[in-house]
C-alpha cells in the first residue's frame, strides 16, 4: 500500500492602503479596510464556504478513508473573524469530522525564520495557540512560509517540539533522490522531512488556473496516470496547493466541486494509494536517508534556492531590515494595536517582488509609528 497526502495553504494578508509621505505622523492606519472586507466576503461566499461543505461531505462519506490537511495563517483567521466568521465555523465543523489535520506555521505567514529567530519562535507558538483554541488540535507538523526551509530552520523547528516539517522537493537538493520518500533532518534524526511533489501539485494548480484545461475528468485522469507511473518502491506522494488560487477565476467552484467529488473515489478505486495526513505518514514510514539543506529553499525559488523574490533588490532587503530592527522596541511596547500592526506588516506578501513593485509604483511607502 502507498500513501498520498492532500494539503492546502489558506492565507490572506491584510491589504495595505496607499500611504503617502505626508501621512507620516498624521495617520497611523495602514489598511485598505474596504478591499479587505470585499475580498474576504467574496472569497467566503464563492469559494471557502461551498468548497468546505464539499470536503466535509467527502470526509463523512469515506469514513476515515479520505483525509486532508490545512495550513491556515493567523492573519487569514483574523480576517475571517472580522469579515466572515462563518468561514471559521465551517473549518470548525470540518475539524470535528476527525479527517482534517491543521499544520503549524508563522502567524502572519512571515519571513521571520530567515531574519529573526526569536520572532520566528514567538509567531509559531502564537499560531499553535490559535489553532488549538479554534480547532482543538495541537499541531505536530510544521509548514513554513512558502515552504522556506534550511538546516538552520529545521533546528529551530525541532527545538519547538514538532515531529515533522513539510518543504519543497526541489530538484537541486534532491539530485538523484525522489520526493516520494520520507527523510529526516541532520539536526535531529527524530525530525522527519516531508517533501512536496512539485510536479503533481503544480500540475493540478496549473490546470485549474487555465479554464480550457480544467475539466475535472482531465485533472483526475492526469493525476491517476502520474501516480501509476511512480516507481513501486516510492511509497509517498505529498500534494500541497494554495486553496485560494484553485478558487480564482470565473465559475471555478463548479470545476473544483466536480474534481473533489471524483478525486477520492478515483484514487481509492484505481490505484493502490490510501489517503493519510502528514503526521500519519511521519508515524507510519521510516526515513530512508538524511537530507542536508545548508542554504534556504522555497517553493518559489526552488531551482536556485536564492529566495530572490523577497531579497532580490536593495529596497526589499532594506524594508525587511528596517521592519525587524524595531523588534526590541516592540517587546517593550504595551500598545496592543501597535503590536498587531507590526505583526501584520510582516506578511511575506508585502515583500514579494511583484507586489512590492506595484506598491512602490503606486506611491506607497513603508513607515512605522514611533513607539
Amino acid at each position: 500500500m502507498k500513501s498520498i497526502s492532500l494539503s492546502f495553504q489558506v492565507h490572506q494578508s491584510f491589504r495595505l492602503r496607499k500611504y503617502q509621505f505626508f501621512d507620516i505622523g498624521n495617520d497611523s492606519y495602514y489598511y485598505d479596510e474596504y478591499e479587505n472586507e470585499r475580498k474576504i466576503r467574496h472569497a467566503a461566499e464563492n469559494f471557502y464556504l461551498p468548497t468546505n461543505e464539499i470536503l466535509i461531505g467527502l470526509i463523512k462519506k469515506y469514513s476515515g478513508r479520505f483525509k486532508i490537511a490545512f495550513s491556515i495563517s493567523g492573519t487569514a483567521l483574523d480576517q475571517f473573524d472580522l469579515y466572515a466568521p462563518e468561514v471559521i465555523e465551517s473549518f470548525q465543523r470540518m475539524a470535528k469530522t476527525g479527517g482534517v489535520e491543521f499544520l503549524n506555521e508563522t502567524y502572519s505567514d512571515s519571513l521571520a525564520s530567515l531574519v529573526n529567530k526569536e520572532e520566528f519562535i514567538c509567531q509559531s507558538k502564537a499560531h499553535a495557540q490559535k489553532i488549538e483554541a479554534l480547532f482543538d488540535q495541537t499541531p505536530v507538523v510544521f509548514k513554513n512560509t512558502e515552504l522556506v526551509y534550511s538546516d538552520a530552520i529545521a533546528e529551530m523547528i525541532a527545538q519547538m517540539g514538532f515531529k515533522a516539517v513539510l518543504t519543497e522537493g526541489a530538484k537541486h537538493i534532491l539530485k538523484r533522490w525522489s520526493p516520494n520518500y520520507l527523510y529526516h533532518t541532520p539536526c535531529r534524526p527524530d525530525l522527519n522531512l516531508l517533501l512536496r511533489n512539485s510536479r503533481l501539485s503544480e500540475g493540478v494548480a496549473f490546470q485549474f488556473a487555465n479554464p480550457e484545461l480544467s475539466g475535472c475528468l482531465n485533472i483526475s485522469n492526469n493525476i491517476i496516470s502520474e501516480l501509476k507511473n511512480i516507481f513501486q518502491q516510492e511509497r509517498i506522494v505529498n500534494l500541497f496547493m494554495d486553496y485560494e488560487l484553485m478558487g480564482q477565476g470565473q465559475n471555478r467552484v463548479s470545476g473544483i466541486s466536480n474534481f473533489l467529488k471524483s478525486f477520492p473515489s478515483t484514487v481509492l478505486e484505481m490505484t493502490d494509494y490510501k489517503f493519510m495526513t502528514l503526521s500519519e505518514i511521519s508515524d507510519h514510514y521510516q526515513p530512508v536517508a538524511e537530507i542536508r539543506i545548508p542554504e534556504p529553499i522555497s517553493r518559489i525559488d526552488k531551482e536556485s534556492g536564492v529566495l530572490s523574490e523577497w531579497f532580490g533588490n536593495e529596497l526589499q532587503r532594506e524594508a525587511l531590515r528596517k521592519l525587524y530592527s524595531v523588534k526590541g522596541r516592540i517587546e517593550n511596547c504595551h500598545n496592543k494595536s501597535l503590536i498587531k500592526d507590526w505583526l501584520y506588516l510582516q506578511s511575506s506578501d508585502h515583500f514579494f517582488l511583484y507586489e512590492f513593485e506595484i506598491f512602490l509604483r503606486s506611491g506607497g511607502i513603508l513607515v512605522y509609528k514611533s513607539i
